[in-house]
C-alpha cells in the first residue's frame, strides 16, 4: 500500500526483505537478503534515494548503518520495538502507561508479580505483536506456565488495565516537524488481533486530545519523520498508553477512502520531504474491518456490497490469524 502510493505520485519503488512478498507484485525492483545482512542492505541503499520500513521486528543496528537515508530514524524504530524503552520514553514524556515492570529472568516474575498485582499480562520484550509473545496471568500461579509461553526470554509485566474503550492516534510528520493528525478511531479487537476501526469515535472523545498532545511530543522527541502510532485504552483511568508503532498502522487502513490523503501518501511525502496532504474526513463516518484468514472468501460478496471498498494483499495461504485483506465502509 506504500508502493501504490508512491507510484501514484511518480516514484518507483525498490523492495528489500529476505523473500518474496505482495509489494514485489508493483515493485520496480527486489533485492533479497537478511534484514541483518549489513553489506547486502548497503547495497541495496546504494540504488534508492531514501529508505523506509513497514515493521518494526527488524534489529536496528543494521538500519543505522544506512544514515541519513532511512526515514524513520533508526532511533524510532529501537525504541518501538522494544517495550521496555518504549515505555520508560513516553514516560519521560508525560504518557502514563499500565503499571509494569522489567522481567529479566524467572526470579524477577515472582517480584514483579508482587509490585504489579495480578490479573496482568507478560509480553516479550521484542518481537511481539498481534497477540503473540504475550501470556495472561490471573493469578500468580499462573507464573511458571505464563514463563514458558513466552519462551523464557526477557519480557515486561503489565498491569490489566479497566477500560472502556480502545483507540489510536495515527500522525504524520514532515522533515520541517509540520504534523498532521487524522480523526482517531475507535478499534476493537478479537483473539488480540485488531478487528474493526471506525471513525468519527464520539466514545473516546473525552480522552482525544490528551492522546494527540502526547503523540505529537513523542513525534517531536523522536525527531520521527513519516507516519507513527501510538495505541489507548480509556476510561476511569484517563488515556493509558499501550504501545507504539514507527509506522503505517493498521487502524488507518481507513484512510485510503475514507480521507483526503491516505496515511500511506502522507507516509511517502514525509520521507520524500513533500508537503503534508490533508487528513480531513471525505466521508460522515468510515469503518474498516480486517479480513482474517478465510474471511477473505468473502470477496465476491464483498465487491457486491454498495459501499464497500475490498483490499486483498495477495498472500498465497490463508491461516488463522493471518490478516488477508480488509474491508472499508464509507457513508457519505
Amino acid at each position: 500500500m506504500i508502493g501504490v502510493a508512491a507510484a501514484q505520485l511518480g516514484y518507483r519503488i525498490h523492495v528489500y526483505a529476505p523473500d518474496s512478498g505482495p509489494a514485489n507484485d508493483i515493485a520496480f525492483a527486489h533485492s533479497r537478503g537478511a534484514y541483518d545482512d549489513i553489506a547486502a542492505l548497503r547495497a541495496f541503499a546504494a540504488q534508492v534515494d531514501v529508505v523506509t520500513y513497514e515493521f518494526e521486528n527488524i534489529a536496528a543496528a543494521p538500519i543505522e548503518a544506512l544514515g541519513d537515508k532511512v526515514r524513520p530514524s533508526a532511533r524510532s524504530l529501537a525504541i518501538a520495538q522494544d517495550r521496555v524503552r518504549e515505555k520508560s520514553f513516553v514516560e519521560q514524556l508525560g504518557g502514563r502507561p499500565a503499571r509494569w515492570a522489567k522481567v529479566a529472568d524467572r526470579a524477577a516474575l515472582d517480584a514483579a508479580i508482587a509490585g504489579v498485582g495480578c490479573p496482568a499480562v507478560l509480553k516479550t520484550t521484542r518481537f511481539g505483536y498481534d497477540g503473540k509473545g504475550q501470556a495472561r496471568l490471573l493469578s500468580p500461579a499462573d507464573a511458571d506456565a505464563a514463563w514458558r509461553a513466552i519462551g523464557d526470554g526477557p519480557a515486561i509485566l503489565e498491569a490489566f488495565v479497566d477500560f472502556d474503550h480502545e483507540f489510536s492516534v495515527v500522525l504524520a510528520r514532515g522533515t520541517d516537524g509540520t504534523v498532521a493528525t487524522y480523526p482517531a478511531p475507535e478499534n476493537v479487537h478479537k483473539a488480540g488481533i485488531l478487528d474493526t476501526s471506525s471513525v468519527p469515535a464520539p466514545a473516546i472523545e473525552p480522552w482525544r486530545a490528551e492522546a494527540e498532545a502526547l503523540a505529537a511530543r513523542v513525534a517531536d522527541a523522536l525527531d520521527h519523520v513519516g507516519v507513527l502510532t501510538l495505541e489507548f485504552f480509556c476510561g476511569a483511568d484517563g488515556a493509558v498508553f499501550n504501545e507504539m508503532a514507527p509506522r503505517v498502522h493498521n487502524s488507518g487502513h481507513w484512510t485510503i477512502e475514507g480521507s483526503e490523503t491516505s496515511q500511506f501518501e502522507n507516509h511517502v511525502r514525509a520521507v520524500l520531504g513533500l508537503p503534508l496532504g490533508s487528513v480531513a474526513m471525505t466521508a460522515t463516518r468510515a469503518e474498516m474491518t480486517n479480513l482474517i484468514g478465510d474471511d477473505a472468501d468473502q470477496w465476491e460478496a464483498l465487491l457486491a456490497e454498495s459501499g464497500a471498498h475490498l483490499h486483498l494483499y495477495g498472500k498465497h495461504e490463508a491461516r488463522p490469524g493471518r490478516k488477508m485483506g480488509h474491508v472499508t465502509r464509507i457513508e457519505r
